[in-house]
């Protein structure tokens, strides 16, 4: 257990930081997982504002350090792939 003041006010900043990345990790996942559901059924109207709010939260989640630049990019480019490749 901690001893020095620094040492335990570190404990309480990290507990803090590691549920608010937690809740932002949930967010992206969740958009991303309603992009996915949208292109599932094949509405492609759903699956355009799905995907706006998707890359929003993706590209928030790159810049607070929850997902990186690389792997934010990636997934939006590949959910933008699947969209402009659904019939309709």
């Amino acid at each position: 257990m901690a001893t020095h003041k620094s040492a335990e006010k570190r404990i309480r900043q990290t507990r803090r930081r590691t549920m608010v990345n937690r809740a932002r990790m949930s967010r992206v996942r969740s958009a991303v997982k309603a992009v996915e559901a949208a292109l599932t059924s094949g509405d492609k109207k759903a699956a355009r504002e799905a995907y706006a709010q998707a890359q929003s939260e993706l590209q928030r989640g790159a810049a607070r350090g929850v997902v990186t630049r690389s792997a934010a990019a990636r997934k939006i480019a590949r959910l933008s792939a699947r969209i402009k490749a659904l019939k309709g």
